[in-house]
């Protein structure tokens, strides 16, 4: 949380002095992945017997950080109730140790257990927008929320942007990623490419070949970061076949201390404000009932904002492409009426006008084409 004092504001500047130099990186489903793993941990805790079971309670216990506002979740029975969750990908730990964290994802999920639909789609991390907080009011780039005031700002920001309600909230950084693949030995990937990257704790340089071959945590999340090889949809496939490496691998743990690891590799890298029982119901859910996933992708376009006294590189979100995946969200909480958009083959194409929301008005902006 925001541990600035209340009285003073952070300006922009200030900010990007404090945080440490790193490399550019793609927009990771960290969250993704993530939320697949924490459901197997949850999952073998119930199968592996009374032991792992106290072992996966005290991890969510330990994990468990309500917000001020928690208690309004207490009525809401998530077996029956749709809910809505936000997956911060965070991009600091002890490890790296940086004085400023921002968010490197933002997934936001919807679970309809009545409809057994999962619906997600991924903030681009850097899109201009409104920011209110103790320690900051102003624009910024969506990921710059989190250091201007923890998971609430984070919250409110994209509350704010799409119109909808966010019940919980799960964070988790780079090393959970790496520590999990790590006690998983492994995920095997057919690289298409030769790659040379920096790794999450901008260190340590990571070399592949192409080729079929098991990578390691650091050489996993290189591989699902990368922005220097092709483009955004060969990026997301590159992302989809890592969370399929992962859950495949995961599904395969067979022993007690594999299972073991892989608890010990999320301890205390995730935090979230989700009950322990709501957890494990959600987790006895998907015993039950066999969830799909509907995805919704931002029509965006670029520009270069120089209104900071430098010029940075920001997104400004299309208008109808808010509006649509907002009413997505919405149906998908029963919070709107379904209309046309839902129609079966419905196929969304966006005017390419770019919302006011997510652009700056003061003229001080170069579009790029």
């Amino acid at each position: 949380m925001n541990d600035t004092n209340p009285q003073e504001f952070i300006t922009r500047a200030q900010l990007r002095a404090n945080k440490k130099k790193k490399p550019k990186g793609i927009l990771l489903t960290l969250g993704k992945i993530m939320l697949s793993l924490v459901l197997v941990v949850l999952l073998g805790g119930v199968f592996y017997g009374a032991k792992m079971l106290i072992d996966t309670n005290n991890l969510l216990n330990a994990s468990y950080k309500p917000r001020a506002n928690s208690y309004e979740n207490e009525q809401i029975d998530v077996m029956k109730e749709p809910i809505s969750v936000l997956v911060l990908g965070v991009d600091n730990n002890e490890e790296r140790g940086l004085e400023t964290t921002r968010t490197d994802s933002m997934l936001l999920l919807s679970v309809n257990p009545d409809d057994a639909v999962i619906s997600m789609t991924s903030i681009p991390r850097d899109t201009y927008t409104y920011i209110e907080t103790e320690a900051f009011m102003g624009y910024d780039k969506i990921n710059a929320a989190y250091a201007y005031g923890g998971v609430d700002a984070s919250i409110q920001a994209v509350e704010e942007l799409l119109a909808v309600p966010i019940n919980y909230y799960l964070t988790l950084d780079f090393q959970a990623f790496e520590n999990i693949v790590d006690a998983l030995d492994g995920i095997e990937i057919d690289v298409p490419f030769d790659l040379k990257e920096m790794n999450a704790q901008d260190k340590v340089t990571v070399n592949l070949k192409k080729g079929k071959q098991t990578l390691d945590g650091e050489e996993a999340l290189a591989f699902a970061r990368t922005r220097k090889i092709d483009n955004d949809i060969e990026r997301g496939g590159r992302q989809q076949q890592v969370v399929q490496a992962v859950a495949k691998k995961a599904m395969q743990i067979g022993t007690i201390s594999k299972y073991k690891s892989i608890l010990q590799a999320l301890d205390g890298h995730i935090e979230t404000d989700m009950p322990m029982g709501d957890i494990l119901s959600l987790a006895s859910s998907a015993l039950t009932k066999s969830y799909t996933f509907d995805s919704y992708m931002f029509s965006w376009m670029s520009f270069d904002y120089y209104g900071y006294g430098e010029t940075v590189s920001m997104v400004g979100l299309h208008e109808d492409s808010l509006a649509y995946i907002s009413h997505k969200f919405r149906v998908s909480l029963g919070l709107d009426e379904k209309d046309e958009r839902d129609e079966p083959g419905y196929e969304f194409v966006s005017n390419g006008l770019v919302s006011p929301k997510t652009y700056p008005q003061d003229g001080m902006v170069i579009e790029n084409y």
